[in-house]
């Protein structure tokens, strides 16, 4: 049985997600998405995807915007509390920082958002998958 690793509320505190603002890329995106769907998992993968297409929303404020660019960027980088190479714990970090900003962008997070996702899904990782997310 794989270690789990955790990840501590002070660990947590450190990351500054806006400066990985500028490491969000749509094609870094779309690269790491593609690659690592299964190693990221599908909760993440789906929050990851909402917080992207709330991106595209234009009622969605740009200090909402930063925020989901400086989460979706610490995800794209391979740089950080955790390495994302380690096998079952790499995402952890992530995680954490993607539900973060999910409580951020909570309010644009509309049914729309929520259907693209999980076509997204549906499109890399299969039906099951996205019928699992209800």
């Amino acid at each position: 049985m794989a270690e789990k690793i955790h990840v501590s509320e002070e660990e947590l505190k450190k990351i500054d997600p806006e400066k990985y603002e500028k490491k969000f890329s749509e094609d870094g995106f779309w690269n790491k998405i593609k690659k690592n769907a299964a190693q990221i998992g599908v909760k993440v993968l789906y929050q990851a995807l909402q917080l992207y297409y709330v991106t595209k929303q234009p009622n969605c404020p740009t200090k909402v915007k930063v925020g989901i660019y400086g989460a979706l960027g610490y995800l794209i980088s391979p740089i950080d509390v955790i390495s994302d190479f380690i096998p079952l714990m790499g995402y952890t970090d992530d995680a954490s920082v993607i539900a973060a900003a999910i409580v951020l962008a909570q309010l644009y997070i509309t049914e729309d958002v929520r259907r693209q996702a999980k076509e997204k899904i549906r499109n890399i990782l299969g039906d099951v998958y996205a019928d699992q997310l209800g």
